[in-house]
């Protein structure tokens, strides 16, 4: 019965409005975001952001932290326009986000979460999938580049092994591997990277790292963290608690600061 309910109540929500604006074309863009004034709750008595400015340069990475409820994803389903806001504006490159086409706006956006969302079918299509129009060659090249292509060649068939349905057949650090491959493909805009090294050893978890860096490389990137000791060399920290802006600032001036980023970087460490 309580499944059935959230189902229900799922089926029974209104329909996402459709475009009204004149789409606005996306080829020249370099990825400038800046967020003004933004409010936003999920129901009209409870903010989840409240009054959020954020100036955020081309190839800058910004690191998204705070405790869980704080506010972190949130930010980046207001960035993909998964909700409308409830003041203040987001622009790309100086335009609302309400004046692209939802479609447009979305495929500046690559993503890697921490849970990878692979399908039965070979390697090659799974990789292929942000981008079915590329060359052999150009997806050879994102494997590459990603740490997947050594992996796939000691495997029956390289690109064509195929993985079954639960994807068992490959290693978790290997599916976060192709997840990233896959993001390099499409060459998006922006990047969103949910942190993807909790369930993975030690080594494993160096080539994410590596392949991220490679992918966030000379791209706008948002990073949610979840290990504070990942986000050391981002530009900008952006400190979330219950909705507000506790801190901006980089990793260094932050622990100086001796805030609420330096006591939950400390405590992480405690608790290790």
């Amino acid at each position: 019965m309580a499944c059935g309910e959230r189902i229900f109540e799922f089926l029974d929500q209104p329909e996402e409005q459709p475009d009204t604006a004149t789409p606005h074309p996306t080829d020249d863009i370099i990825g400038t975001v800046t967020f003004q004034d933004v409010n936003f709750g999920y129901t009209p008595e409870k903010t989840i952001i409240d009054d959020l400015d954020l100036e955020v340069k081309p190839g800058e990475k910004i690191a998204i932290v705070g405790p869980t409820g704080a506010g972190k994803t949130t930010v980046v389903k207001l960035l993909m326009r998964f909700y409308e806001l409830n003041g203040g504006e987001i622009r790309i490159d100086g335009v609302n986000i309400k004046d692209f086409a939802r479609n447009d706006l979305r495929e500046m956006f690559g993503m890697v979460l921490q849970e990878t969302w692979l399908f039965k079918g070979t390697i090659r299509e799974n990789i292929m999938y942000s981008r079915p129009d590329a060359t052999e060659e150009e997806m050879i090249e994102a494997a590459k580049a990603s740490r997947v292509h050594h992996f796939v060649t000691t495997l029956p068939g390289g690109y064509d092994f195929e993985l079954n349905e639960e994807t068992s057949n490959i290693s978790q650090g290997q599916k976060q591997l192709i997840t990233i491959a896959r993001a390099f493909l499409q060459n998006p805009k922006i990047l969103i990277l949910d942190e993807a090294t909790s369930s993975v050893d030690t080594r494993t978890e160096v080539q994410i790292q590596q392949a991220m860096q490679n992918l966030m490389e000379n791209r706008t990137s948002f990073v949610i963290a979840h290990r504070l000791s990942t986000i050391r060399d981002a530009d900008k920290i952006i400190v979330l608690n219950a909705g507000k802006v506790e801190e901006i600032g980089n990793h260094h001036d932050l622990l100086a600061k001796g805030g609420f980023y330096a006591k939950l970087y400390q405590s992480q460490f405690e608790n290790a």
